[in-house]
Formats: C-alpha cells, structure tokens, sequence
C-alpha cells in the first residue's frame, strides 16, 4: 500500500476483517451437504469404524484334476513312472482323479463390507456377500476378527443382516433420509476394495431412481465415488455422516470402476432392516394385480391425460384388490396417498406398505376418477410364476372362418382352435389365426393363439364385433383401439393399436 495514507491504510485493515468475518459467518450457515468436499476429512474419520470387512468362507466341491493322468500310449516306458508319480501325490490308485470325478471339497474365500447400525453388534451388508457362506467374519478396523451369524437376507433387494458380539465398545451409525439427496451433492463410499483394508472415495449423486432391471424395486442412486470389488455392501454417506445408501454394484467393462456406482437407498434399506431384525424375513404388501406400463396410445384410449399410472391387466381372484372392486383397465394414479407415475412406483409403495393396512386406492375408469379402499395381503415369495402354455402344430378338423381387422386374422372359439392352440376353457372372447408381418399389431407382438377378449373395454364374442368396434372409433375419430388380450392360460395384458 505505498503511497497510502495511514488512516486510510487502517480503514481498510478493519473492512479486511469484518470481511472475513462475514464471509466465515456466511459458511457456517450453510448446511454441510452445500459446502463441498471440505469435510470429508472430518466424517470420514468419524465414521470409518463402523465400517467392517465382511469375510466368508464356504466349501465347494470340484470335479476332474489338474494332476490328472497323462493318457500314454500300451507299453510306453513312461507308464510306470507316472503310475508311481500320480500314485504318491493322490495317496490311491493312478486311476483316481478321472474327469468328471468328486475331489475333496476345497474352501474359496471372499471379502466385502458392511456397516454396524448398532452398537450391540448389528450389521448390514449386501445378500450377494454373504450367499451360501458356510462361516461369516467381522473384520474391525482395527483387525480384530468376530464371528458372525445371519439374522435374514432379503434377495429382492440385495440387503442381509448380521448379528455379532463385539469383544470392546464399537461405534454405529444411522440412516439419512435418502430422499433428500440433491443430484450433484457430494457423498462418501468407505469400503473395502482389493482386499486392501479400508479406504474412502468422494464423489456426486449422478442420478436418483435408477431403475436397471436388476429387482422388481429398483430405485439406486447413481454415483460416481469410485466403487471397486469388496465395496460391496458398504455404507454411501452424506456429509452430515449418515448412511444414505448400501453400495451394491457398478456397471463396468473391467471390473473397475468408471463412474457407473449403484446404491441401495437408505429409505428402503431401514425398512427391509427393521423387518429382518423383527421377523428374521420380509413381509411386503401385496394388492393381488398384474399391472402394465400406460403408454401415450394406451392413454388416448382411455381418455388419460397425461400419460401415468399403472394400467391394472389382471386381478387375482384371490387377491386383496378383487373385493375392493378394481378390474382389469383400472389404471392407478395414487396409493395410500402417494402419487403412481408408472407401474415401479405402484410396486415399490405396495412393497413397502405394512400387510393388513387400509388404504385409499384412487383409480382412473373410463376417464373418471374413482376411489376404493383396499386391505393388502402379504406377498409371498414362495408364489408360483405361470408359464404360457407352449402353442402345438396340430392341425384342426375344420378351417376356421376368418376376417380381417387391424392387421389380424380373427376367428370364433371353436374346440379344434382350443386343442390347436390350448386356450383354457375359461378363456372367451377371439381367437388370432395370423398376423399381417408389416402391421402395428405384429410391432406389439400380437401372436397366433392370442385371444382378443375386449375392445375398448366392452367384450366381444365374434370377428364382426372387433371390425364393428372398430369401425366405430374410427368414425369418431379415435386414433388408436385399446384391445384387452389374453394367452391361453387366461393371462391378461392391454395393447392399443393404431386405427388409422
């Protein structure tokens, strides 16, 4: 400052300090989660001891040898020797060892990780660690080595409890509510990666609900913290130290991580906990429908606007939701109060839900809003998945009568087709003969055998009915049918082809 006044030379001395105070006075006020990596030193050393390795061992047996016999020629001079040979290494007969022959079973080891929640010894890991383990360890971050057992496992989610005794004070630590997590705010992965001990990354939520068709819930958190082998089941905190995911798998060409990380979020990971600790086994909600995606055609037939929702194509007859009232071309928009974008949503809050709970279920029918209350059942996982019958070639006494509509070959149900194409009896409606190969029914793989039971939800016994039908909408200028089909084990979904 040469040239400076004194005076001033001070004045500006005190505006330097009361701007440093501001701005320290400014970043205390934001919350942690805003201010960056700057604490990740600090949680990270807060909470790495509750973050364990996970070793399990099992026993697994192995066919064939690699000592196995060389195949000499008769009277080679070799044969003696390598008879000798084989023979002491086996401790039997050189003809021991054969492929395809049981050797003593052999122990493969594993690591992952997992983090206690309890300080009684309560810890959470991924299912996948621990599968078919005949012995399970606790590894601390000091090294001290517990035995453990399983409390339950939930394989639809990938998460598994395990119970210890802890031979000093340990420290636990708690969920966050995943729900609040902001896309590009910062999270920490601890692990245990290669088999190296502990080790903590940094990185953003990239992305939330990620559904990759690894479950019937998926909704992951995307993050880029580097995630490698052993980083299984381990804890994704928030930079308030608390667990906001379980890291369960990445998406990658090597095995290495490349900014692809999935984690199970907190929300549904306390859940699946608190049933496993209670129950030693999930028990989800269950409504008793198979439900379909309500696409922008699917929509425009039933006068839905925008397209959401989960689009009801069958209703078990056992099940919670037939006595409720809801029939197939229901279409969900809400459940116990919760908005219903797509059918993942609807499955995931009837999962969640406690089993025997009323709850509000708001349907959309034939363009109106309507309201039930449903009681849920429990889903079971032992539930029997139908398979579709296989079609035969057999073919039929008669040439069934035809007509064309839509792009397809439609029939009445006679018996020959029913052999032909083993439709239950229960089943009513049109049989489909054929389908035109360049037609919008084929792109929505409408198949020979499928039957046509309803066309914009009103039943139909004959071909003229569907032609009639749709004819109709044509007319009043609908631009596309909503068709409930059925396979001939009675199974029920909707498609909606183009009439124009």
């Amino acid at each position: 400052m040469t040239g400076v006044r004194p005076a001033l030379k001070s004045r500006l001395r005190l505006m330097g300090i009361a701007i440093s105070l501001s701005a320290a006075s400014l970043l205390a006020s934001v919350p942690a989660h805003a201010r960056g990596p700057d604490g990740i030193a600090d949680i990270a050393e807060k909470v790495i001891d509750s973050v364990v390795n996970i070793s399990t061992s099992q026993s697994v047996e192995v066919k064939g040898s690699r000592s196995e016999m060389p195949q000499l020629p008769p009277g080679s001079p070799f044969e003696e020797f390598f008879d000798d040979f084989f023979k002491n290494r086996r401790g039997g007969s050189p003809k021991g060892g054969e492929r395809g022959e049981l050797q003593p079973p052999r122990k493969t080891n594993s690591l992952g990780s997992g983090f206690i929640i309890d300080a009684s010894g309560v810890v959470v890991t991924n299912n996948h660690v621990i599968a078919d383990a005949d012995e399970i360890n606790v590894i601390m971050n000091d090294g001290t080595k517990i035995r453990a057992e399983l409390v339950g496992v939930d394989k639809k989610t990938d998460i598994a409890v395990l119970k210890f005794k802890p031979v000093k004070p340990v420290n636990a630590v708690k969920f966050g509510d995943s729900d609040k997590l902001r896309l590009g705010e910062w999270v920490i992965a601890i692990g245990n990666p290669f088999s190296l001990g502990g080790s903590v990354t940094a990185g953003i939520v990239s992305a939330r609900n990620r559904d990759i068709s690894q479950g019937p819930y998926d909704n992951y958190i995307q993050t880029d913290a580097s995630i490698n082998r052993g980083n299984s089941g381990g804890p994704l905190f928030n930079l308030e130290g608390e667990v906001v995911g379980v890291n369960t798998l990445i998406i990658s060409p090597t095995g290495g991580s490349i900014g692809l990380g999935f984690a199970v979020p907190s929300k549904t990971v306390a859940g699946v906990v608190d049933q496993l600790r209670q129950f030693g086994e999930l028990r989800r909600g269950w409504l008793g429908v198979r439900i379909q995606q309500v696409t922008d055609e699917i929509a425009e037939s039933l006068s839905i606007k925008p397209a959401r929702g989960a689009l009801v194509a069958g209703v078990d007859d056992k099940g919670p939701a037939k006595p409720a009232g809801i029939e197939p071309g229901d279409v969900v928009v809400k459940f116990d109060g919760k908005d219903v974008k797509d059918p993942k949503d609807l499955s995931r809050v009837v999962a969640d839900t406690a089993v025997g709970k009323e709850v509000d279920v708001i349907i959309i029918r034939k363009g109106k809003e309507e309201s039930r209350k449903v009681t849920l059942g429990r889903l079971e996982d032992t539930e029997k998945v139908q398979q579709a019958a296989a079609k035969t070639k057999e073919e039929p006494a008669e040439k069934p009568v035809t007509q064309k509509a839509l792009g397809l070959d439609l029939a009445a149900l006679s018996k020959d087709l029913r052999t032909k194409y083993k439709i239950k009896e229960s089943v009513k409606g049109v049989i489909v003969t054929g389908v035109d190969g360049g037609s919008d029914a084929a792109e929505k793989r409408l198949s020979a055998g499928d039957v046509i039971v309803e066309v914009a939800q009103e039943a139909v016994t004959s071909a003229a009915d569907i032609k009639k039908r749709v004819d109709q909408l044509k007319k009043d200028g609908k631009k596309s049918v909503l068709l409930l089909v059925s396979n001939g084990e009675g199974e029920l979904r909707f498609v909606a082809l183009s009439v124009q």
